[in-house]
């Protein structure tokens, strides 16, 4: 690949991710330096990432950068493999205003991807509080301010939780939400709050706000980077299953047996059906969904071409493989990827688990032009791969 004269390039457009140091966001992160396209800036409290992640980030980058050039990359390119990195709560208004004010030389923040939340589902229904304001009223704030400093693009990193228990598999975009969980309710609350900002109306005259978003909606996001230099590393004992495995072979998670909630559901196996996809897939998905908010674009009309006078510019889109793997599927994968004998208990179920969970991604492979190539076998390798290099993760 060789490089255009710096002087000739375009000017790289700012963006800002919100949880940008955690799993979904440094990988995020990553797809966005890769395109050379924009600066990226970095909000993240750490609250459960590590700061060590986006440095990884930003030196992975570099080095394919490097490597990848047949000569030497312009200053723009090197800079683009760069993070503007800021330690942030998002409830802290007055701090986020003045990243915002201190771009405002720079050409103003172009876009915003917003990641962070907390999202265990258990722990959402025991401080339902603590996740409304970090989760809903954040995001509230989060808008007010990208208002202020006419930031009006935003990717919002959803969840297919918003869809409850749904009543049809797979889950199609326009199926009801309600959310069945604290969490997946915040969920719902801030997609209905970005649409309706998406509405509304700004002056007298009846103009439209030019406010435009994208939520994206998606299950278990799995893997790592295949060099295995980034991955997930959560604070504490992790809750979803491949992680899990990857610890208790690891060594860090010593459970002799994995407990498996119910082997009577009607699944081919049993046991409850999820719909995975790989972490460097579902990243390809947020920025394909930031590029499709570029005004004139031809993906920018075909994502809106539905939207009317009294409607928003506000889209919803499934990211997912399609199809699931069930939970004996996975410890299969995990222990042909680690070697590890897993051994497993069946319990009962667990309440409000449904036999299967599976989004539709078709809208999105239609108009963004989504795919999710990677295969369970290499979501399993690569987290392995990520675990055995990085036993204890960042730290």
């Amino acid at each position: 690949m060789s490089t255009t004269n710096f002087d000739t390039q375009e000017p790289l457009k700012n963006v800002l991710v919100t949880g940008g140091a955690g799993y979904i966001g440094s990988h995020v992160i990553y797809t966005l330096l890769r395109t050379h396209k924009y600066k990226v800036i970095s909000i993240d409290n750490y609250h459960n990432s590590f700061p060590a992640a986006l440095t990884r980030v930003s030196e992975l980058a570099l080095t394919e950068l490097k490597a990848a050039s047949d000569s030497q990359p312009s200053a723009q390119d090197i800079d683009s493999t760069a993070i503007d990195v800021h330690e942030c709560d998002l409830n802290d208004a007055f701090a986020v205003r003045s990243i915002f004010s201190s771009y405002s030389s720079k050409g103003g923040i172009w876009g915003v991807i917003h990641i962070a939340a907390y999202k265990a589902v258990g722990e959402s229904s025991e401080i339902p509080l603590t996740y409304y304001a970090n989760n809903v009223a954040a995001t509230i704030s989060l808008l007010q301010t990208m208002q202020e400093f006419g930031c009006m693009r935003l990717i919002y990193s959803s969840s297919a939780t918003v869809y409850g228990v749904p009543p049809d598999i797979p889950i199609k975009e326009e199926t009801r939400r309600e959310g069945d969980s604290v969490y997946g309710r915040t969920k719902v609350m801030c997609e209905l709050i970005i649409q309706d900002f998406c509405d509304s109306v700004m002056n007298d005259s009846g103009s439209k706000t030019s406010f435009q978003a994208i939520s994206l909606r998606y299950f278990n996001p799995a893997g790592a980077h295949p060099s295995g230099y980034i991955g997930e590393h959560p604070r504490g004992r992790p809750e979803n299953l491949l992680p899990l495995l990857a610890h208790m072979a690891v060594g860090t998670v010593t459970d002799p047996v994995l407990k498996v909630f119910g082997n009577d559901y009607p699944t081919p196996d049993g046991t409850c059906i999820r719909d995975y996809l790989h972490i460097l897939d579902l990243a390809a998905g947020h920025v394909v969904a930031l590029q499709a908010l570029e005004e004139g674009s031809e993906l920018n009309a075909k994502v809106f071409a539905s939207s009317t006078q009294s409607q928003g510019r506000f889209k919803a889109y499934n990211l997912g493989k399609g199809h699931g793997m069930s939970v004996m599927q996975i410890v299969d994968a995990m222990r042909k990827a680690t070697g590890h004998d897993y051994k497993t208990e069946v319990i009962g179920r667990r309440r409000g688990d449904v036999p299967e969970l599976i989004a539709d991604p078709a809208l999105a492979r239609a108009e963004l032009g989504f795919d999710a190539p990677r295969d369970l076998e290499t979501m399993c390798r690569d987290l392995w791969n990520w675990q055995v290099k990085n036993p204890t993760g960042y730290e």
